[in-house]
Order: C-alpha cells, then sequence, then structure tokens
C-alpha cells in the first residue's frame, strides 16, 4: 500500500561533522573563557580533528561541549577538573561517553538545558552573520538530495538537531522544503515516542515502516519496544554506503555507454572510409 521512511538527519541525511566541531569549540570558549586562556591555534586544529572522530557517540549537540571540554582537559593538564580526564584516549571516550558524560555533568556543575541553549546560539550567530559559510560547513551524502526531491513515499524527518538548523541545511543544500509537522527535532521527545506517534497516525495505517539512524544504540533502543516491531531498521551507515554503491554503479553505467556510444561512432566512421576507398 505505500511506505514510510523515518530518516535522522546528522548522519544519515547530512554530514555536518566540520560545522558541528567549529560550532562546539565557539560555544565552548564562551561558555568557559578562562579555560582557553593560553591555547593556540594548533590546539584548537586538534581539537576540531579530534571532534570529527568522536562524532558517533553525540546523541544531542550539546554534548560536544563537553567532548570539546574533555579534549582539552586531556591536552592541558593545568585546567583540569575532572576526575576522568587524566590518561584518557578517544578510543576511551568513543567506549564509554555514556558512563563518561554524567561523571563531567557532576563534576562541572553543568546544565543540560544551558548548554542546549548557547549552542543553538552560536549557531544562529554564525548563520546569520556568515550563512554561505555556515552552509558550507555542511553537506548532503551523494544521492540524498535526489532521493529526497523524487520521493513517492512519504518521508519524515527524525532527528535530535534544532529543526530551524535542519531546516535550513534542507533548503540550501537539498532544495527541499519539509513541511513543520513531518520535521521532528529536538524538543519533540525522544525518536522511540516519535515512532510510536507516526505507526499510530490513521493515514499511515497499513503502511511499510522504515526508520533509518546513525547510532546503533538509539536503534537498540527501538527493538527494546514491542510496540514498534513492525518498522523496518536501518544503520545509517550502511545507507550511506548503499548510496554511494548506486551512485558508481551509475557513474559505471554511464561510462559503458559513452564507451559504446564511441566505439559506434568509430565503426561508423571506419565504414564510412571503406566505402569511400572501395568506390572507383
Amino acid at each position: 500500500m505505500g511506505h514510510l521512511y523515518a530518516l535522522d538527519f546528522d548522519g544519515v541525511i547530512c554530514d555536518s561533522c566540520g560545522e558541528t566541531a567549529i560550532s562546539a569549540l565557539k560555544a565552548a570558549k564562551l561558555r568557559w573563557p578562562p579555560l582557553f586562556d593560553g591555547v593556540d591555534s594548533t590546539i584548537e586544529d586538534w581539537i576540531v580533528d579530534q571532534m570529527i572522530t568522536v562524532r558517533p557517540v553525540v546523541e544531542t549537540g550539546y554534548e560536544t561541549l563537553l567532548l570539546v571540554r574533555l579534549l582539552l582537559e586531556t591536552r592541558v593538564p593545568s585546567i583540569r577538573k575532572s576526575s576522568v580526564s587524566e590518561g584518557l584516549k578517544v578510543e576511551d571516550i568513543l567506549e564509554n561517553w555514556f558512563k563518561l558524560k554524567p561523571i563531567i555533568m557532576e563534576e562541572w556543575n553543568e546544565n543540560r538545558e544551558e548548554l542546549i541553549d548557547l549552542f543553538g546560539k552560536v549557531r544562529d550567530d554564525w548563520l546569520e552573520r556568515d550563512f554561505t559559510g555556515w552552509i558550507g560547513a555542511n553537506r548532503l551524502y551523494p544521492g540524498t538530495a535526489d532521493a529526497l526531491r523524487f520521493a513517492s513515499s512519504k518521508v519524515y524527518i527524525v532527528t535530535t538537531k534544532q529543526s530551524r538548523f535542519a531546516d535550513a541545511l534542507l533548503r540550501e543544500l537539498a532544495g527541499v522544503t519539509i513541511a513543520p509537522e513531518r520535521l521532528y527535532g529536538l524538543g519533540t521527545g525522544p525518536k522511540v515516542e516519535v515512532l510510536k506517534k507516526l505507526q499510530k497516525m490513521p493515514e499511515h495505517q497499513g503502511l511499510t515502516l522504515h526508520f533509518v539512524e546513525d547510532r546503533l544504540a538509539t536503534l537498540k533502543n527501538v527493538i527494546k519496544e514491542p510496540e514498534l516491531d513492525n518498522w523496518n531498521l536501518y544503520l545509517g551507515r550502511i545507507v550511506i554506503s548503499l548510496s554511494l554503491y548506486v551512485l558508481h554503479l551509475y557513474f559505471f553505467s554511464y561510462l559503458l555507454s559513452l564507451i559504446v556510444w564511441i566505439s559506434e561512432l568509430g565503426v561508423q566512421h571506419s565504414e564510412r572510409e571503406r566505402r569511400s576507398t572501395s568506390q572507383p
């Protein structure tokens, strides 16, 4: 009868690692100015690089500020305020972020809502001052723009990104406008609850349900809910790889067609030459 796709945004549609890392660094410098006294561009560049590496552990944007500070503490011992930063490696963050986050939140006496607001304001400021630069720091994965633009199925965006940023990127990079009622961003509730809401809507009865997400932990949360057994689940990296495969396959087909066309031209040219030389 048809299909419904609930798509995560970052890591599925958009590669925002660069923009997220830079925005997080800017926000962290505003949140904890004294910690960045004497921090040069070399360390800042290192933090941005490491932020791209640890991006998979991030569920909500505000966590990136915590990661920036934690990475800084691993490089600058004199500013350490947490009990976990000494000897901490990137691999440790990737493996144990779920345990580390509540520890540093408590030890740094941080407030989740304040961090969310600050991160949003930093992005808003960048977007307002340098719209082209902010957009350019993001990119869509190959094939996603066309997939959204020409989709015949129902498509919903289910993300922990603030809706206004996802909307701006979809408009500018994909040329797509997603109706507000189909864009579930930060503040609309856990993804598990959004999926429950979507499947209960009368207009969605009988549709085949698909959820694409780039965090394995989120998919595991969905699996734990018997009520969501009808959803087909996909890990974003697999979908991205498939998009690249399709793109490469398309290019190969195009290249093959071009070779055939050139070969046919060569055959036609040779045939004309043969005929011209065979005539008395």
